[in-house]
C-alpha cells in the first residue's frame, strides 16, 4: 500500500490537535489550570503539508482551525473519542458545538467548535475566531476553509467547517485527482495527444493564438515584478468564433498543454436553468471550484448564455439578462485564462466582445490550408493513387480540418475492410460526398 508523503506531519498534527481540544474540554468540564500546548516541530520534508505550512505560514489559531477541519477526514471518530474520554457516562457538551452530517455518524465541527477549543468562554478571543472564520481572511479568499452557510437567524459560527476538498486529498493523501463531470461540476478536462504543428490554422488567426501564449508565459513578471498588478485585471478573456471544425476547442486544448494547465470545457447546458436564481448558483460553484486553480476555462457554444440581450419584456427576460450579467463579473473576476467559444460572433453582444482581451476568428480553411491539411492527415500505412493530386482535391473541395479528417477515418476504415490499404480517387471522391450530405451541403 503506497504511504502518502504527508504521512510523517499528520500524526503529528493529530496528536497536537488532540491535546488542546483535551486541554479544553478538561478546563470546561473540570476547571483544571489551562496550559500552553506548544507546537510540534513539523517536518520540512517537501511534503504538500510541509509545503502549506511554508507558503502560508499559519499562526497557531489558523492551523488549529484547519487541523479541526481536517481531522474527520482522517480519523472518523476523534471528535466522539475524545468527547468520551471526558464524559464516560455520556451527556451533552452544547458548548462544544459540531454538527452530524448526512453520512458521516461522527460530530463534525462547526465554528463554534472553533471558538470552544481556542477561546472558551473569553469573548474577545471568540471574536477574534469569528474574523478568522470572515470573508476577508486569507482562509476563505484563497478558497481552502469556510463556514457552511445556516439558515436565516441561526447563528453563523454554528456552520459547519468547511475544508476545500482538493485541499483535504493535498492535505491527506498528497496528491490531488481532477473533478469529475458532474451536476455539481458540469465541466470536464480535455486533452490532446496532437502538438501545434498538427493543427493548420490561418496565419492571422496563429498570430493572435501566440499573444495569448505571451500572456500565459509573461503575465506574471507584468503583475508583480513590474508592478501593474493594481492597475491591471488578473485574468484574460478571448472569444474564439468560426465554424464547427475550424480548430476552437482543439487551440485551447494546446494552449493548455503547452503551459502545462488542465482546460475544462464547460457544458453551459448543464449550467443554464429555467428556475430563477439556479444559473448563479451554478456559475458560483463552478468559479469557486476554479479558482486559484491555474485552470484554463473553456465555454463552448457560449451564445447559449452570451446571446444578444433582450428587452425588459417580462421577469424571465430581467432574470436572464442578470444571469448574463452575473457570469460576465465572475470571468472578469477569475484570475486565470477563460476562454468563450461560438459558431457565429453576430449571435454574441458587442457589449460583451468588449469585454475580452482578444476576438479571434477561425475561419474556413483556405484551398492552401486544405492541402497542407490533407497532406498531413492519411495515415503512412495506406497508399495513395497516382491520380489523386491533393492541390486539385484541396481547392475543388471545401471542408473543415475536423470534415477532412472524417473523410480520412472513413477511407482508412474501409481500406481495412477490404485489405487493400489502397486509396484511389473513387473512394476519396465517395467518401467526401458522404461528408458533403452528412453537413448538409449541396451536391
Amino acid at each position: 500500500m503506497p504511504v502518502s508523503p504527508n504521512a510523517l506531519n499528520l500524526p503529528l498534527l493529530l496528536d497536537f490537535l488532540r491535546a488542546v481540544v483535551s486541554g479544553r474540554l478538561k478546563l470546561s468540564l473540570s476547571g483544571m489550570d489551562e496550559r500552553r500546548i506548544p507546537l510540534p516541530a513539523f517536518y520540512a520534508d517537501g511534503s504538500p503539508f510541509a509545503l502549506f505550512l511554508a507558503e502560508h505560514q499559519p499562526d497557531v489559531e489558523e492551523l488549529v482551525i484547519v487541523g479541526l477541519a481536517l481531522a474527520p477526514h482522517i480519523l472518523s471518530d476523534f471528535f466522539g473519542r475524545l468527547i468520551a474520554e471526558q464524559l464516560p457516562e455520556g451527556g451533552d457538551l452544547p458548548e462544544f458545538g459540531g454538527v452530524k452530517g448526512a453520512n458521516h455518524r461522527d460530530i463534525l465541527p462547526t465554528g463554534e467548535t472553533a471558538q470552544f477549543v481556542l477561546a472558551g468562554g473569553d469573548i474577545e478571543k471568540r471574536l477574534g475566531v469569528q474574523r478568522i472564520l470572515g470573508s476577508e481572511h486569507w482562509l476563505a479568499r484563497k478558497h481552502m476553509l469556510w463556514l457552511e452557510p445556516v439558515r436565516e437567524g441561526e447563528p453563523v459560527m454554528s456552520g459547519r467547517l468547511v475544508l476545500e476538498p482538493e485541499m483535504v486529498e493535498r492535505l491527506t493523501a498528497g496528491t490531488v485527482s481532477r473533478p469529475r463531470f458532474s451536476a455539481e461540476f458540469p465541466a470536464e478536462c480535455i486533452e490532446t495527444e496532437l502538438a501545434w504543428e498538427d493543427l493548420v490554422l490561418h496565419p492571422g488567426t496563429r498570430r493572435q493564438i501566440r499573444e495569448i501564449e505571451n500572456w500565459i508565459d509573461h503575465n506574471d513578471t507584468v503583475l508583480r515584478d513590474w508592478g501593474m498588478k493594481k492597475r491591471i485585471k488578473a485574468g484574460y478573456r478571448a472569444l474564439f468564433y468560426g465554424p464547427p471544425g475550424t480548430g476552437k476547442t482543439l487551440a485551447a486544448t494546446l494552449l493548455g498543454k503547452q503551459a502545462g494547465k488542465d482546460v475544462f470545457r464547460i457544458d453551459l447546458s448543464r449550467l443554464v436553468s429555467k428556475y430563477i436564481g439556479e444559473t448563479e448558483k451554478n456559475l458560483s460553484r463552478l468559479f469557486d471550484r476554479a479558482e486559484n486553480k491555474n485552470w484554463i476555462l473553456f465555454f463552448d457554444e457560449a451564445d447559449a448564455l452570451f446571446g444578444k440581450r433582450t428587452e425588459i419584456r417580462d421577469a424571465h427576460d430581467k432574470y436572464a439578462n442578470q444571469e448574463v450579467a452575473y457570469l460576465l463579473q465572475r470571468i472578469e473576476g477569475y484570475d486565470g485564462l477563460v476562454i468563450l467559444a461560438t459558431n457565429q460572433r453576430a449571435n454574441i453582444d458587442d457589449a460583451f466582445t468588449r469585454r475580452f482581451q482578444a476576438v479571434i476568428h477561425f475561419p474556413m480553411p483556405r484551398p492552401e490550408e486544405r492541402y497542407e491539411i490533407w497532406n498531413k492527415t492519411f495515415p503512412p500505412q495506406i497508399r495513395i493513387a497516382d491520380d489523386i493530386d491533393w492541390q486539385q482535391v484541396a481547392a475543388r473541395y471545401e471542408l473543415t480540418g475536423a470534415g477532412i479528417l472524417n473523410v480520412t477515418h472513413f477511407c482508412a476504415i474501409e481500406a481495412l475492410a477490404d485489405r487493400s490499404h489502397y486509396l484511389d480517387a473513387k473512394r476519396l471522391e465517395a467518401a467526401i460526398m458522404r461528408e458533403y450530405i452528412k453537413e448538409g451541403k449541396v451536391v
